[in-house]
């Protein structure tokens, strides 16, 4: 009870200072908010007072934020104003050197973007997707069942890294006994190099990603040679538009699936968990009625909004809300916000399992360049929960979980937790 108290005195005085803190000063993009799990009241005030808010300073250099669900879906359909072009930029406030950006089709523009999208979207249909789900039963079904009894274990490891990284390696046909360094290389793709980071430097992390293009060129060089297969890597070197990408192109697209398949996926399983700790009577809920699970996971994916955010550049002087928006700037679409927006989601503090309309949230973004493998993320954790709702009448969260440093990849590092014996 005392921890609580302490953590509710904690958020209460960082509101205080979201309150108090002049506009002008508001960086929504610094990653200790994230960290430290206290950046809403920030966006609160945001969608209130600014939200088209401009921060002329902060580590990522300057940049708009735009923090209003219906304001965000503008943005993003907006294509001939604002651009996801790598060679601008790309999708996240942190702007890498112009010789080390590498082109995916996430930070492409029409009419390019979608001739490489479209060569691995056969991995994500109905028909595929329901050979996937024999797949994913029987690895969490196995996790599940190798899991202690009567200890302290962390979550995040045993089963949301695990998980995951057996599906990646699956979806690219990639060697068993190496899947983790498809999790390290996830992890290396979107990590800040510093101190206290995964990587001290940026030049590490540069030299880590070059192992990653060489192993797959390897494997690239194997799919090239063998007939064509249903696994990404294959549909990507046999595909008209991406069979001949350049090395940078190959190394853009690799990472956008890695992390796309490994961040999203792993950190929204971390979070449901963590919800319904955080709201026993909706754990309660769903163990009486798992049928709710078809509305449980949409909103899990709203709650925890595995990625905070995208970046878009502006490609000519623009005015929006009022706000004049110069050429060459930097707008972020603040999905964290436009999730928590109360003018287009009713409730949108509360974690209701069985909500009327769970697909409104923007946590796979929106038009052109939403999320290419939603529906297997969505699979995913429907699967994994039936499997825990079938063996398990309660995991119990034992710690305080430990939060990414990033205002990117929102997710949890750690979460230790105990099933009973």
């Amino acid at each position: 009870m005392h921890g609580t108290i302490e953590s509710a005195a904690k958020l209460d005085a960082l509101r205080a200072r979201a309150t108090s803190l002049p506009l002008e000063q508001f960086d929504p993009g610094d990653p200790e908010l994230f960290r430290t799990d206290t950046f809403w009241p920030y966006f609160d005030r945001l969608r209130r007072e600014d939200p088209v808010h401009y921060c002329k300073d902060s580590m990522f250099g300057p940049y708009w934020s735009v923090t209003r669900y219906n304001d965000i879906m503008e943005i993003e359909t907006n294509h001939s104003v604002f651009s996801s072009a790598s060679a601008l930029g790309g999708i996240t406030i942190r702007d890498i050197d112009p010789d080390l950006r590498r082109e995916s089709f996430i930070s492409m523009d029409p009419p390019r973007h979608a001739a490489q999208r479209k060569t691995v979207a056969p991995m994500f249909t109905p028909t595929h997707l329901d050979n996937l789900a024999l797949n994913i039963r029987k690895r969490s079904a196995e996790c599940l069942d190798n899991l202690p009894r009567g200890e302290v274990f962390d979550w995040v490891d045993r089963v949301s890294i695990e998980l995951t990284t057996q599906m990646l390696a699956v979806l690219f046909d990639f060697p068993w006994e190496d899947r983790r360094k498809l999790t390290r290389w996830s992890d290396i793709a979107t990590t800040i190099p510093g101190r206290d980071g995964l990587v001290a430097t940026e030049d590490e992390r540069q030299a880590e990603l070059t192992e990653c293009a060489a192993y797959f060129s390897r494997l690239w060089k194997e799919r090239i040679e063998q007939p064509p297969k249903s696994d990404l890597l294959s549909m990507m070197a046999h595909g008209a538009a991406t069979r001949d990408m350049d090395a940078k192109n190959f190394l853009g697209n690799l990472i956008l699936l890695i992390v796309g398949g490994n961040d999203t996926t792993r950190n929204t399983m971390s979070g449901s968990l963590l919800a319904l700790s955080q709201h026993p009577e909706q754990y309660r809920k769903l163990r009486e009625n798992p049928d709710l699970l078809d509305s449980f996971v949409p909103e899990v994916i709203r709650w925890q909004t595995p990625l905070a955010h995208m970046r878009r550049t502006a490609l000519s002087d623009f005015e929006f809300r009022g706000k004049q928006i110069k050429k060459g700037d930097k707008v972020v679409m603040w999905y964290v916000s436009g999730n928590r927006d109360e003018e287009a989601i009713e409730k949108p503090y509360d974690f209701i399992i069985d909500r009327a309309r769970p697909r409104t949230h923007l946590s796979f973004g929106f038009g052109i360049h939403r999320c290419v493998g939603l529906r297997l993320a969505e699979l995913q954790l429907k699967i994994i929960w039936e499997e825990i709702l079938r063996r398990f009448d309660h995991i119990d969260v034992v710690g305080e979980p430990k939060r990414v440093y990033s205002s990117f990849v929102k997710g949890l590092e750690t979460l230790p937790v105990k099933i009973a014996a």
